[in-house]
């Protein structure tokens, strides 16, 4: 039986059972590893495996419990581990964490500012207007990098805009494609990347080609997986030398961590 044939068995098997989440978490888990033989056919639920695993729920409910949070605390640890890691490469080579995205700012400043962002995220737009005027301030000591985190499951256009900008990026114009989209947020769509790769003079079959290719698409996934070894789901989030600053940070924010950050540094 194939896996996705397990899950349809456990979907019918859990409809109608009011159980918390967690337990139906871990039920799942035993049905999939233990209990669902590898070459059991049909397509109804055993009644006798249904019986078996209620019964087993009503009897332990505490040690299922204490199963489920020993492996969110293992995840947790394994998580937190990850992204220490990461945090400390990105002090000891920032270059390499910067890869190929795009930066700004001093090319060999001693300060990363690194930003995770979604250019429908309404939030972004104005961390960008903070961005732009602490930058026009500090950008002869900081360089500022830009990762893709396109949150798909809600701003449709979060990743067609990711590949355009990353298109222009190709010829050299990502900042003014970057800044040209957030600026007119609520256009965002074709016709706007369109109009902007014109007005930016960018080689029109070029850029259509470079943001439909498989290129742009493995770019974006590098970033998502540096988002990932760091915790991050929500934009804006920004890392400076290693110190994690979450949320819609404000000008005192990015002038706060810059201090701290110049004091360890010297």
């Amino acid at each position: 039986m194939s896996r996705n044939q397990v899950w349809k068995q456990i979907g019918k098997f859990i409809k109608f059972q009011r159980l918390p989440g967690l337990l139906l978490a871990v039920v799942c888990i035993v049905l999939i590893n233990r209990w669902l033989p590898a070459e059991a056919g049909g397509s109804e639920i055993n009644p006798q495996l249904r019986d078996q695993v209620l019964q087993i729920i009503r009897e332990n409910p505490e040690a299922i419990l204490e199963t489920v949070q020993a492996y969110q605390k293992k995840q947790q640890e394994a998580q937190q581990k990850a992204q220490q890691s990461f945090l400390q490469q990105m002090k000891a080579d920032p270059k390499a964490v910067i890869g190929k995205s795009p930066t700004k700012g001093s090319k060999n400043g001693k300060v990363l500012l690194m930003e995770f962002s979604d250019f429908q995220c309404p939030y972004c737009a104005k961390a960008n207007d903070t961005l732009k005027e602490f930058m026009a301030k500090h950008g002869d000591t900081v360089t500022l990098t830009y990762k893709h985190l396109p949150l798909t499951s809600i701003h449709a256009e979060a990743l067609p805009a990711a590949k355009a900008a990353w298109a222009a990026g190709q010829q050299g114009k990502f900042w003014e494609f970057h800044d040209a989209l957030f600026a007119n947020q609520k256009q965002l769509g074709e016709a706007l990347y369109q109009s902007t790769a014109k007005s930016l003079g960018l080689d029109l079959a070029k850029f259509e080609s470079d943001r439909t290719s498989s290129t742009a698409t493995t770019a974006i996934n590098q970033d998502l997986e540096v988002a990932e070894k760091l915790g991050v789901e929500s934009t804006p989030f920004f890392v400076m030398n290693g110190e994690p600053l979450p949320g819609a940070v404000q000008l005192s924010d990015l002038e706060a961590a810059l201090a701290q950050t110049n004091r360890l540094i010297k």
